[in-house]
């Protein structure tokens, strides 16, 4: 009995469109400010990094121009002698050369982040990256040309010496000029991957770090193929990336009309009933649309949204084929493999009609015979394209409307790029330059290395004291054991640290018999990130001094506890002159000086409830004041620093007031001032993790927080904390996190130092316990409140 067809029933309803997203391109500039014509805004780019980008580039081209050879060639003159050497006629472009191109690259554009940074605003950025990109843009042409004249006047030298070889460089120099769009998109792509990997690996997240988290329409703009080409139009970089649209007139698989197709088939499915043209085309701006509507078309058929893709697949797929434009859809994916074989000797178009028309193929196969290559594979390909039926029709037709869609995102991106290119003036003459410097309309990046000498003005500086806790305990106990304090302090704390000072730009202001005090000069120009590295340098030292006291213990003696103090102001130091020697009169000594301190009974009574955290502040106010002062001999009023002769004469902090004195706890821990703190908040970006309980949650001595454990719970520790976590660049690339406990300060009881309240003053740790890092793993953040 023969079978029966089985015809599938589906639902008669209407099937419901899936939402698409729609995408505007554009590319804006905000508070900037136009240049001297009030027409575009006037960039200045470093002479040296555009000479060694200039120098880079003209290699490049050399080298894919394949006329390396001809410029080396030593060519004698008719006027000479053989064996008389020519005069050299300039430098040759193999000589060894500047810096690599990539560390340019990121030397530039880290200082285009620095000004953003310092002007507070990302478009200045992008203004930098934008004019970076012009001038390679341009400069690939300019060079070129260059090039091309010098092959040109040393094939002309030839004439009348070495006959055959002037025809083989006349035949090298008409090669070179007629690949010259194929020259310069090689130079082209081969820049615009140094700058895709500098992006990932560099500038991402120094942007984030600096400027915290930006919209990233306006970078993915950056990362776009077709960015150093002219006009988005290449044969092979389509073919590379997209699809590889007909360049005649007669194609029916022109970008316009292809663009027109999927048009006319968003409007046949029904969105043209909602949406008007402008906006329908901004559904070609996202390629997942593509996936939505049609799938891949690999025929699964599995739930009913697979089946409604399938039904849209085929309505895309006979307008294409109605229009005579699937064949060439075909053959222009099956010809992308043959381009590594046969091109540049035979142009891709020809390639792709090769394998419609039978007249065509004829004469790409005469032209591969007369190169001496195999036809084997383009045979195949014929083949291929004309059993080409069915589902695998389908399956081109799906990826022809992904890359489409690729494509014309990436286009309008372009034009996009272009338009700002044309708000861009590089400024190249002197006097355009100091007309816009002195109406400061004029946009300078130059690397630290390349400022002026006048701009190396200090304008602020931070402080760091590392403070060794009972130093003379520990001195008199080696003394009793016979051992040398002096060599065990140079080498285990004296020396470890001044390792690490020149690694951050620290200068020692001056070094007492158990402390150590440097400072961070921050001058114009620069990252101003003096606070942010100053807290990394801290960490180390305090990681470094932890691994040392293991080694101490291991070899029986003491280990060393230290306290460190950061402070900050927002000025440069003063100095007295003895002799030759310079010494710093700064507010911020002082500071650093309490920060860095540790009150005996202070540290007895908090130390068993310390938990992670090395650092704790308390404060006694009133009479209490009074009391405290005798008991620890330092009177009211006075700071520990002032107290013990340290700090500046005659300087008065003014934190401390009369009728209150503040004790700290600092036992291996890092305290920051407050005004440091505010200056990080503005150095890089911090996010502050949650710090609210649920109700249920709350109980006597507890306080919900994003960090949880043993340890992050006790008395000392207010309710309102916050803990904010942020990443601090670093020389060569490197990145450190680095996580800062805001905490109040609570007001005790001078008899037993148990807590009345908690005040509305608070202090700042940088947490160097590794517990602390360790539990930030997996956490949620939210960006902090400046």
């Amino acid at each position: 009995m023969p079978k029966l067809p089985i015809f599938r029933l589906r639902n008669s309803e209407p099937a419901t469109l899936p939402e698409l997203q729609y995408y505007e391109i554009t590319l804006a500039f905000r508070d900037l400010q136009l240049g001297v014509d009030n027409l575009r805004y006037d960039v200045f780019l470093s002479p040296r990094i555009t000479a060694d980008l200039s120098f880079h580039l003209a290699r490049y081209i050399c080298r894919f121009g394949e006329v390396q050879s001809l410029l080396e060639m030593d060519v004698p003159t008719a006027a000479q002698p053989q064996f008389v050497r020519a005069a050299d006629d300039g430098p040759k472009l193999r000589k060894p050369g500047p810096a690599d191109l990539k560390s340019l690259l990121v030397s530039i554009h880290l200082a285009i982040l620095n000004r953003a940074k310092a002007e507070a605003n990302p478009s200045v950025d992008m203004l930098g990256r934008l004019a970076v990109l012009k001038f390679i843009r341009s400069e690939l042409q300019t060079q070129f040309s260059k090039i091309l004249e010098q092959c040109r006047m040393k094939s002309k030298s030839l004439e009348g010496v070495r006959q055959a070889k002037m025809m083989q460089t006349q035949e090298l120099v008409s090669s070179f000029q007629v690949r010259k769009k194929i020259v310069i998109r090689r130079a082209g792509q081969e820049v615009f991957h140094l700058l895709r990997e500098i992006e990932k690996e560099t500038l991402a997240r120094t942007r984030r770090s600096l400027l915290g988290e930006l919209p990233a329409d306006s970078y993915r703009l950056l990362l776009n193929p077709l960015i150093l080409t002219e006009d988005g139009r290449d044969d092979y970089l389509c073919a590379e990336h997209y699809y590889m649209f007909g360049n005649f007139d007669k194609d029916p698989d022109r970008f316009p009309r292809l663009r027109q197709f999927a048009l006319d088939f968003l409007q046949e499915l029904g969105y043209g009933a909602t949406e008007n043209a402008e906006r329908l085309e901004q559904a070609l701006n996202v390629p997942e649309n593509a996936a939505t509507l049609v799938g891949s078309g690999n025929g699964e058929d599995l739930t009913p949204e697979d089946r409604q893709r399938q039904d849209r697949l085929d309505i895309w797929t006979r307008m294409l084929q109605r229009d005579g434009a699937l064949p060439y859809v075909v053959a222009s994916y099956e010809a992308v493999p043959l381009l590594a074989e046969y091109a540049p000797r035979v142009n891709p178009q020809q390639i792709k009609n090769a394998l419609i028309t039978r007249e065509e193929a004829a004469r790409v196969e005469k032209i591969i015979a007369e190169c001496r290559l195999h036809s084997d594979r383009l045979s195949a390909a014929i083949g291929r394209v004309a059993s080409c039926r069915g589902s695998e029709r389908s399956r081109f037709a799906a990826r022809l409307l992904h890359d489409l869609f690729c494509y014309h995102r990436d286009l309008r991106g372009l034009e996009a790029l272009t338009s700002g290119f044309d708000s861009i003036n590089l400024v190249t003459d002197d006097k355009v330059r100091r007309l816009s410097t002195l109406n400061g309309m004029l946009y300078e990046f130059l690397p630290p290395e390349d400022q002026k000498v006048a701009e190396d003005r200090v304008v602020d500086h931070i402080i760091l004291k590392a403070d060794v806790r009972d130093s003379s305990r520990l001195t008199r106990s080696l003394m009793e054991k016979g051992m040398n304090a002096a060599s065990y302090f140079s080498l285990n704390f004296y020396d470890p640290i001044n390792k690490l000072l020149a690694k951050y730009g620290a200068t020692k202001v001056f070094l007492e018999g158990d402390a150590i005090i440097v400072a961070l000069l921050e001058r114009e120009g620069e990252a101003m990130l003096g606070v942010a590295r100053t807290c990394v340098l801290a960490w180390e030292i305090v990681s470094l001094l932890r691994e040392y006291n293991l080694l101490l213990e291991r070899s029986g003696l003491p280990p060393m506890e230290v306290g460190l103090g950061i402070a900050y102001q927002d000025s440069p130091p003063l100095y007295l002159m003895d002799g030759e020697h310079r010494i710093m009169i700064s507010d911020a000594i002082n500071v650093s000086d309490r920060l860095s301190s540790c009150n005996k009974r202070v540290r007895k009574k908090i130390a068993p409830d310390a938990g992670v955290f090395q650092v704790y502040s308390v404060q006694i106010g009133g009479n209490n004041a009074v009391d405290v002062a005798t008991k620890t001999g330092t009177p009211a009023g006075r700071s520990e620093a002032a107290a013990s002769g340290t700090g500046t004469p005659g300087v008065e902090a003014p934190e401390i007031a009369s009728e209150e004195v503040r004790l700290n706890y600092n036992v291996g821990g890092i305290c920051l001032s407050e005004s440091a703190f505010r200056k990080l908040q503005q150095e890089i970006s911090l996010t502050v993790l949650q710090t609210n309980p649920s109700k249920s949650q709350r109980g006597a001595g507890f306080a919900g927080s994003a960090l949880t454990g043993p340890g992050f719970n006790g008395i000392w520790l207010d309710d309102q904390r916050e803990f904010f976590v942020g990443t601090v660049p670093i020389a060569n690339g490197a990145f450190r996190k680095i996580v800062i406990r805001k905490n109040r300060i609570a007001q005790v009881d001078v008899r037993d130092l148990s807590i009345v309240r908690w005040t509305g003053q608070y202090y700042y740790e940088v947490c160097a316990n590794p517990a602390v890092y360790a539990a930030l793993e997996g956490e949620k953040s939210a960006p902090a409140q400046r």
